[in-house]
């Protein structure tokens, strides 16, 4: 199948619109150029292994060879943007696939950049690279947009082809072209006035979460001290028909936006000479989750006669959210690093994760769930993966602390 479009980074971005893509009829080449990306041999990543098979069967091929990227008329950059060590953006990688792409690019290419980045990223550092490395003119002689991720992994309702896709170009024209192809993919695509407005979205979306998370978060610390159940409360808020939307607390926030997107947002703040405050507390406060989580550990173990130092504790559920196998940004590494330095004997069950490793060492995973609970001094539910049976989870743990107030009222310690 000839490759009319090439995605650039096959990650959490770009494995999911290649098989949309695929699946849409258009022939798509993927391109990373870490063979190991390119080769497609993780197990941990958005697609599970049946579905890399059936993309691979469909027509999908990838690639290391950049003058591949030549002969498309759709390139989408989905590079990742993580954070560097000193929490500084890290636009590295969308750096490397502009040059790389730019020193193929041919007129009339729609360029799109699905990476999240800060506001303004897409004309102040893509466009000039794009325009560096190929002596074209964006706008001119080739399309430029941005089109921000919205994908959500283990989502059964909300997949590509119903989630409606944002778009804003550097002209009218740059706009349409994108709307052109992504109109090929979902059901609807929605116009931005420009990139930054795209790019804005994105950011938006992602703090809107954020920030509803930390109130969430700081209920629960609140109404654990005053003696209420928060789970009890949010079931019945969420029944008023206006002005609430339900969000839960839990162990922290991860994924690859909900950890990452605000620092964009309060690093543009910083740099116009203002902080976000709303935002930066957001962070502190979801932040300092996995600690008071350790903390609830320490209380219970305590409570029942047991020290931290020496106990046995199976944490249950280690991906970033349920029912996927990505461990990017999951709480649960800070927890059991904190756990194991506090010289707590650390195991793990998770359906989708068969070796974690944590302070460099691999944490030993536990075979039979039930009898694990059962030995265990605590049991720690970090994410409730529909393959849990909660309720007898509940009846064979010793000690269980249930951070997502997934099991039976009373059942078990909630957070």
């Amino acid at each position: 199948m000839p490759a009319d479009l090439a995605v650039i980074g096959l990650g959490h971005l770009g494995l999911p619109l290649a098989q949309a893509a695929t699946a849409a009829g258009i022939g798509t080449l993927g391109y990373d150029p870490d063979p190991h990306a390119a080769a497609l041999t993780g197990t941990d990543g958005p697609l599970s292994a049946a579905e890399l098979r059936r993309l691979l069967s469909a027509g999908f091929r990838t690639t290391t060879d950049p003058t591949a990227l030549g002969r498309v008329r759709t390139a989408v950059i989905c590079a990742p943007t993580p954070l560097g060590e000193d929490r500084a953006l890290d636009l590295t990688a969308i750096a490397d696939a502009a040059r790389t792409l730019a020193a193929q690019l041919r007129p009339h290419t729609t360029v799109i950049l699905e990476s999240s980045a800060y506001p303004g990223a897409t004309e102040e550092f893509l466009r000039p690279l794009l325009e560096a490395g190929s002596g074209l003119v964006a706008g001119r002689d080739f399309h430029l947009a941005c089109s921000p991720g919205r994908h959500d992994p283990g989502n059964r309702t909300h997949r590509y082809a119903n989630t409606p896709k944002v778009i804003g170009g550097l002209t009218p024209a740059c706009t349409e072209a994108a709307a052109a192809f992504y109109s090929r993919l979902t059901d609807k695509v929605v116009r931005a006035r420009g990139p930054r407005e795209a790019e804005t979205a994105k950011l938006l979306e992602t703090n809107y979460r954020h920030v509803n998370i930390a109130l969430m978060n700081e209920m629960a610390v609140f109404c654990h001290d005053i003696g209420v159940d928060l789970w009890d409360v949010i079931r019945c808020a969420e029944t008023k028909p206006f002005g609430f939307q339900s969000f839960r607390p839990g162990p922290g926030v991860g994924g690859h936006a909900a950890p990452v997107d605000p620092n964009y947002l309060s690093y543009k703040g910083r740099s116009l000479g203002y902080p976000l405050r709303m935002v930066e507390l957001a962070q502190e406060v979801n932040g300092r989750m996995p600690r008071y989580v350790i903390q609830r550990c320490a209380t219970l173990l305590n409570e029942h006669g047991k020290s931290a130092r020496g106990a046995r504790i199976l944490l249950l559920g280690v991906t970033y959210k349920p029912d996927v196998g990505d461990l990017a940004g999951s709480p649960a590494w800070e927890i059991a690093s904190r756990l194991m330095e506090l010289g707590a004997h650390i195991t793990y069950h998770d359906p989708y994760v068969h070796r974690w490793t944590v302070l460099d060492r691999p944490v030993p995973r536990a075979d039979s769930l039930y009898d694990s609970a059962a030995a265990a001094d605590l049991t720690v539910l970090l994410q409730p993966h529909r393959t849990y049976d909660l309720q007898g989870l509940s009846v064979k743990a010793q000690l269980l602390l249930d951070t997502r107030g997934a099991t039976p009222t009373g059942a078990a310690h909630r957070l």
